[in-house]
């Protein structure tokens, strides 16, 4: 790992255990270990990290969307051709995938608690949690919906039955006294999602 991306994974974390606004350079600096000049080497300032981080970020989503994204089942050709079971075991894949990600990715575990813990802070930061974590991913969700030929209320419905409940396990995950206690979590999340393919709320 370069000098530049510790730089920007210990920013992160300690943005995520005390608030952007809490750390300072130098904290961040004696962090690691360095001098403040060291850091200003490859960042002008604090807001340049936290740019940076964005980048990051944004860089890695894309990744992630590629790699377990449902784009296919957006297309209107595949609609007419996927029923809504198959849709919804490719959903549950997805929604694994991505709970994985948020959890135990540990970029973008810290990413996820810092903009919770930052979003009442600033407009800024209360946009990147609803883009990330709140009303970005659920619209991508209702969308889905919609594209297997539901209609926009139905389909904003399942989306919030499907989505919601996922905050709970992130943060049971969280608060996980142990790796075994996460693995449970996670174990019971994958048990919800498939037991909501029987409730009546998704038919």
């Amino acid at each position: 790992m370069t000098t530049k991306e510790k730089i920007l994974r210990t920013s992160l974390k300690l943005f995520a255990q005390n608030g952007y606004e809490a750390v300072s350079v130098s904290q961040i600096a004696s962090e690691l270990g360095i001098t403040k000049g060291a850091i200003y080497k490859h960042f002008e300032s604090k807001r340049h990290i936290f740019d940076s981080i964005l980048r990051h970020m944004e860089q890695r989503d894309a990744q992630q969307a590629a790699a377990h994204g449902l784009i296919p089942e957006l297309s209107q050709d595949h609609a007419a051709t996927t029923s809504e079971e198959h849709f919804t075991d490719n959903l549950i894949e997805f929604s694994l995938a991505m709970f994985q990600y948020w959890t135990e990715d540990e970029f973008a575990s810290d990413f996820r608690k810092l903009l919770t813990l930052e979003q009442y802070c600033s407009s800024e930061m209360n946009k990147l949690y609803q883009q990330y974590l709140a009303s970005g991913p659920l619209q991508y969700v209702s969308n889905l919906f919609r594209a297997i030929g539901m209609d926009r209320q139905t389909a904003d419905r399942k989306a919030e039955v499907f989505y919601g409940p996922m905050f709970l396990f992130y943060s049971c995950y969280d608060g996980a006294e142990n790796d075994c206690h996460k693995q449970e979590i996670k174990k019971a999340f994958e048990h919800h999602l498939e037991n909501m393919k029987n409730m009546e709320c998704m038919k």
